[in-house]
């Protein structure tokens, strides 16, 4: 079948299949996905390895037994019949055998269940270690990384594929198990007829195959549909959901929002129908195969059994040998399907937790100056994203001494909040460089840099956190000193805030979870806010803190910010001119380049850009 991705364009090409070789040469991450596992816990691990050793053994064991069974009947049935009596039948060998076969039977049934326990324990440990590391990992990229959609693809596939790395671990040690039992099994079957494991195995070839081509299309399939699958996400998502629930039914976006899911689903049920269909036809072909051969090899059993070449026991001992073998092929020719599968799956995940930022040169290890004595300097800074010729910013030269509030103004798009994250260290220039007292910022450790920055930015999360916890993490590592949490409160102004919460910071926030209490924009807002006051850092950037404040409020928290802020730098952006005059200084964005850049009295003097969009913006309360 064709597989196709998506292109820009919404146009669709195909996708590449993934090849039988290509399939064995995804195995080569389970060695490495072992050696995590083991990793998390060898004890575990340890235990699993040992209980299937057992457990393979065990088949031949209990067939073998259930042959000395038979013949033991046999026997007393040919003694019974040429003396028309039996020995005392209390003390018959045979009783001995199936006692042991009954051990065999209970012993079996435990070790089972001891590895679907361990089984079921590890994989929890695996999903969650999985998890930690893809977390972690995401936040060693840059920042600009995780707004590129290929990235984000990968990430995805990541993320959503814990469940298949869990059930990876079970099927690769089931494999290795079964394998185990086909030697012993093998073994037996040998020792009395070796054409029958040839047949065996030719009948398992077609099936291998087949299930081999049809696991790669399946592969390709579902990664070339990785974009429409995250947008079905996206779909269900705000189709249903608090966040967005107003703007649908304001909006009566149902029918639209349902009617795109529909269209996008459909296409891809139809597309993996298709391939379903093909696997099942093909499938069911090669079990007819399989299942002739076994007769085929039956038959050769029951005539041996009947020429006397083998006893009863013997016969079965072979049919019952044999239809093990059967099985467990055909098992194993499945799951090396599943396994080669989730294995291409699996080199997603290593794929993802391999992917280095783009910085990764750029990471000094110089401690930030403390207090800072010079100041930050822009030198002919310019920035714009990977895989882009549009300009963000372009010709960034100024300072930011110790101490002083730079407001930064300019229209929607003028690249204020790119500034901020340049200078926060979230991106890296493209052109120029940023210094803080007089070292680049990529000489210094970027966690010691961060730590001496707060920045809470226009799009703020709202995390479905306590109102403590939110607060705390503004400085996750405080988030249990609950005096500085009330205090940090307190500054912004959200302790009138928690005041009005039912169980004060102990209120869960959101209406995600049970019992959990949401709160206006402008109360989430101050929320926000006492993150920043959190850290101890040199360094405060509010972009737009106080969009979703009444004039009143802004008013208030700005003139306590600049109370609070006395002996240290900070960056405000805001389109409130009421606000921005409070700085010492005030730097005007156009276009990505600094037009302007003085006090608000001097740059109301020299009749600027500035200048004209103060005045108009003072004619609206006029």
């Amino acid at each position: 079948m064709t597989n196709f991705r998506a292109t820009t364009r919404g146009g669709r090409i195909p996708a590449p299949v993934m090849s039988l070789k290509q399939q064995f040469n995804a195995l080569h991450n389970v060695p490495r996905f072992f050696k995590m596992i083991w990793e998390v816990s060898p004890r575990l691990s340890a235990w699993n390895i040992l209980l299937r050793l057992i457990q393979a053994a065990l088949p031949l064991a209990a067939l073998y037994v259930g042959k000395i069974i038979v013949d033991e009947v046999v026997l007393l049935y040919n003694q019974y019949q040429s003396a028309g009596n039996l020995p005392d039948w209390t003390n018959l060998p045979v009783w001995k055998w199936v006692g042991l076969e009954l051990l065999l039977a209970v012993f079996s049934s435990l070790i089972g269940r001891a590895i679907t326990l361990i089984d079921s324990l590890l994989g929890d440990q695996v999903s969650n270690d999985s998890s930690v590391r893809i977390i972690r990992h995401a936040a060693t990229l840059d920042l600009f990384q995780f707004e590129d959609a290929t990235f984000y693809d990968k990430l995805e596939r990541a993320r959503t594929q814990t469940a298949g790395r869990t059930a990876l671990m079970s099927m690769v040690l089931s494999q290795a198990q079964d394998i185990i039992t086909i030697f012993f099994l093998a073994a037996g079957l040998v020792a009395f007829n070796p054409w029958l494991l040839l047949i065996l195995v030719v009948a398992v070839v077609p099936s291998f195959w087949g299930e081999s081509k049809f696991n790669s299309d399946s592969y390709s399939l579902t990664r070339s549909w990785t974009p429409e699958r995250r947008e079905l996400d996206y779909l269900r998502f705000i189709g249903a959901s608090n966040e967005t629930a107003k703007e649908i039914k304001i909006f009566g976006l149902e029918a639209f929002i349902s009617g795109r899911f529909k269209r996008i689903s459909d296409k891809y049920y139809l597309a993996n129908s298709k391939l379903a269909v093909k696997r099942a036809i093909w499938g069911a072909l090669f079990s007819a195969i399989g299942t002739l051969s076994y007769y085929m090899a039956y038959v050769v059993v029951i005539w041996q059994t009947a020429t006397g070449v083998i006893t009863l026991g013997a016969l079965t001992f072979l049919s019952g040998a044999f239809s093990r073998l059967q099985g467990l092929l055909q098992a194993i020719v499945n799951r090396f399907s599943r396994i080669s599968e989730t294995a291409l799956y699996l080199q997603d995940f290593f794929d993802f937790l391999a992917i280095q930022p783009l910085s990764i040169q750029h990471q000094g290890k110089q401690k930030i100056p403390r207090p800072i004595q010079q100041g930050f300097v822009f030198e002919n800074v310019g920035f714009k994203y990977p895989e882009s010729e549009i300009w963000a910013l372009r010709h960034l030269s100024f300072t930011l001494r110790p101490g002083e509030k730079l407001a930064l103004v300019g229209e929607n798009g003028a690249g204020k909040t790119t500034l901020v994250k340049l200078l926060a260290h979230l991106y890296e220039p493209s052109e120029g460089r940023i210094l803080l007292d007089g070292v680049d910022l990529c000489e210094y450790d970027p966690e010691d840099l961060r730590r001496e920055i707060g920045v809470i930015f226009q799009d703020y999360v709202r995390f479905m956190f306590t109102a403590g916890e939110n607060i705390a993490t503004g400085n996750i590592e405080e988030r249990e000193n609950q005096p500085r949490i009330e205090q940090a409160a307190e500054k912004s102004l959200a302790d009138s805030v928690v005041a009005g919460l039912p169980k004060k910071y102990g209120q869960m926030l959101g209406k995600r979870f049970s019992g959990g209490v949401d709160l206006s924009g402008g109360q989430w807002q101050k929320v926000a806010l006492a993150r920043a006051y959190m850290r101890e850092a040199q360094l405060i950037i509010l972009d737009e803190p106080t969009a979703a404040l009444d004039a009143r409020a802004e008013h208030e928290v700005f003139v306590r910010f600049s109370e609070l802020m006395q002996g240290k730098s900070a960056v405000l952006i805001s389109h409130r001119f009421s606000t921005v005059r409070m700085a010492d200084r005030i730097l005007f964005l156009e276009n990505g380049q600094m037009q302007e850049l003085g006090t608000h009295e001097e740059l109301i003097a020299k009749g600027g850009k500035y200048a004209e969009l103060f005045r108009l913006q003072a004619k609206g309360y006029l």
